[in-house]
C-alpha cells in the first residue's frame, strides 16, 4: 500500500479532465472551483488537454492519459484534481503509465466516473486514491462547510477514526464488519469488470452510490455483481446518496432495498448514509484503507490514515 503525502498549504495542485472536457457552458463554474482551492490556500495547475475535445465530446484518450501521467511526473505538483466526471474516463487506462504513477505517490481525487480511475491506479499500483469533491460540480458548485472540511480533515490533517454524518443514516443489514474500502459510483465501476483493472474486492467493505439510476438498473448492477461472485468476497456494503431516487416522489423503491432483495444469502451488514453521492455534500473516501463499518452505531472509521 502506498500512501500519498498529505496537503500543506501553499501546494500545487494538478487539475486534469479524464473524462469530459471543461466547456464554455461551464467556464465560471470550473472558475469558482478554481477560485475555492485558492481560498483554501492552495495554487492550482490546469492540465494542456482539460479543455479539449478532439473527438467532439472529449479529448483523444492518449491525451488525457499524458495529462494525467505529467502531473505524476512533476514534482512541483503535489495533488491531482479532476475538472468532473463523464463518461470516458476509462478510456485513460490502458494509456495511464503506472511505474511513474508508483514512483510519485500523491493526492488523486475525483467522483462519478473518476471511480473508474481510483480503483485502477489502487489495484495496479497500491496507491491510496480519493473518491471526493471535484473542481466544478464539488468545489464550483456551492461548496457547504462540509465539503470543505472533510477535504482537509482527511487529505491535509490525515484523520483516522469516525467520518461525521453530515445527514441522516439507516441501519439496513445489522452488523459490524473490516476491510479495505472499495467502490464508487455503481455503474462506473462495473465499467472495470472483466479487465485487468476491476479491484480486488476480497474482504472489502463496498461503498456505493449512483446518479438518477431507475430501480430496474441498478437491479442489473447488483445482478452483475451477484453472478460475478463479488458478494461472496466482501465484508460489507454502504450506500450513499442516490440523486434522482431518494429524492423522487414517484418512486418508494431504493438503492438499499433492490440489494437486499437480491442477497437474501448473505448476512453482511448494510448501512445507509447520505454523507457522498452526486449533488450532496461530500466527504472524502480513500479507496483502499482499512475501515471499520457498524450498521447498528451507524458509523464509519478510518482505522488508518490516508496520508503521510
Amino acid at each position: 500500500m502506498l500512501l500519498p503525502p498529505r496537503l500543506q498549504a501553499g501546494d500545487l495542485i494538478g487539475v486534469v479532465s479524464p473524462s469530459s472536457p471543461l466547456t464554455a457552458e461551464f467556464q465560471s463554474q470550473y472558475d469558482a472551483g478554481i477560485t475555492c482551492l485558492h481560498k483554501m490556500g492552495f495554487r492550482t495547475l490546469a492540465g494542456d488537454f482539460v479543455g479539449a475535445s478532439t473527438w467532439g465530446y472529449c479529448a483523444d484518450p492518449q491525451d488525457k492519459a499524458a495529462d494525467i501521467n505529467r502531473m505524476f511526473a512533476n514534482p512541483q505538483v503535489k495533488a491531482i484534481i479532476c475538472t468532473q466526471g463523464g463518461i470516458t474516463a476509462n478510456g485513460c487506462l490502458p494509456h495511464l503509465n503506472w511505474e511513474i504513477i508508483r514512483a510519485n505517490p500523491k493526492v488523486f481525487i475525483g467522483i462519478s466516473d473518476i471511480t473508474t480511475l481510483l480503483n485502477a491506479i489502487w489495484q495496479r499500483t497500491g496507491l491510496i486514491t480519493f473518491h471526493g469533491n471535484d473542481v466544478m460540480w464539488g468545489f464550483g458548485n456551492n461548496p457547504q462547510p462540509y465539503d470543505l472540511s472533510e477535504f482537509l480533515a482527511v487529505l491535509a490533517e490525515g484523520r483516522v477514526g469516525a467520518v461525521p454524518a453530515n445527514g441522516e443514516r439507516h441501519t439496513i443489514r445489522s452488523g459490524v464488519a473490516q476491510g479495505r474500502l472499495i467502490g464508487g459510483n455503481i455503474h462506473c465501476l462495473l465499467k472495470l469488470s472483466g479487465t485487468p483493472y476491476f479491484p480486488d474486492c476480497q474482504d472489502a467493505i463496498l461503498f456505493l452510490e449512483a446518479f438518477r439510476p431507475s430501480p430496474d438498473n441498478l437491479d442489473m448492477c447488483f445482478q452483475q455483481l451477484l453472478q460475478m461472485g463479488i458478494f461472496e468476497q466482501i465484508r460489507g456494503v454502504i450506500i450513499g446518496f442516490i440523486d434522482g431516487l431518494q429524492n423522487n416522489p414517484q418512486t418508494t423503491i431504493q438503492m438499499e432495498d433492490i440489494l437486499l432483495r437480491i442477497t437474501p444469502q448473505f448476512n453482511f451488514p448494510i448501512l445507509k448514509m447520505d454523507d457522498f453521492g452526486h449533488n450532496c455534500p461530500n466527504t472524502t473516501l480513500p479507496v483502499g484503507i482499512r475501515v471499520q463499518m457498524d450498521a447498528d452505531d451507524q458509523t464509519l472509521e478510518f482505522l488508518e490514515p490516508a496520508v503521510l
